[in-house]
């Protein structure tokens, strides 16, 4: 069948004026070459390893912040895209916020987890990451907890949370400590 291609930022969440990211573009083929696309324009071709490729952002500026897009090529004709991934630039104003898991980071799998995520104003939404993924999930504000439960091996990996002020003037804070989740 045809190829797909996911594409996540690593490590993920909005990024600061001055901040880093990488762009990751994953394809289970691993002899054509990726091109990287900004809306319609094109930046880069990627030199792919082993199905998998990288685009660095460093000392990010406004004019990074938009929807990059992967493309998989063989000889030259494109046989996948990726998702849209959205790229945010704010100034993160607002403290790191604490991440934690209930009932530990190791879990077998069918386990129900908590995620906490902790931020110091009140009034905030937060997100919870999973490295590797293109959609970040919205924690229901009121109190900072997703719960994930029946967790398989699919769910391990690295976690993180950040928050924003829920008023017209979003205000962003930095991400919080990783966790990684262990489910076997």
């Amino acid at each position: 069948g045809a190829p797909t291609i996911s594409i996540f930022q690593k490590p993920p969440g909005v990024i600061p004026p001055g901040g880093s990211t990488t762009i990751c573009c994953i394809c289970q083929r691993s002899y054509g070459s990726f091109v990287l696309y900004k809306g319609s324009r094109r930046l880069h071709t990627l030199e792919q390893s082993g199905g998998r490729a990288e685009f660095s952002i460093s000392n990010a500026t406004y004019k990074d912040r938009g929807t990059y897009i992967c493309h998989y090529l063989e000889g030259g004709t494109v046989l996948a895209r990726s998702d849209e991934l959205e790229v945010s630039v704010e100034e993160l104003r607002l403290p790191r916020p604490a991440l934690s898991v209930l009932p530990g980071h190791k879990v077998p799998p069918g386990a129900d987890v908590m995620f906490r995520c902790t931020s110091a104003p009140p009034s905030t939404g937060c997100f919870l990451y999973l490295e590797g993924q293109t959609r970040a999930q919205l924690l229901p504000w009121e109190q900072g907890d997703y719960n994930l439960s029946h967790v398989q091996e699919g769910d391990s990996g690295r976690y993180s949370c950040q928050c924003y002020t829920m008023n017209a003037s979003r205000e962003w804070s930095a991400v919080s400590n990783t966790l990684d989740l262990v489910v076997r």
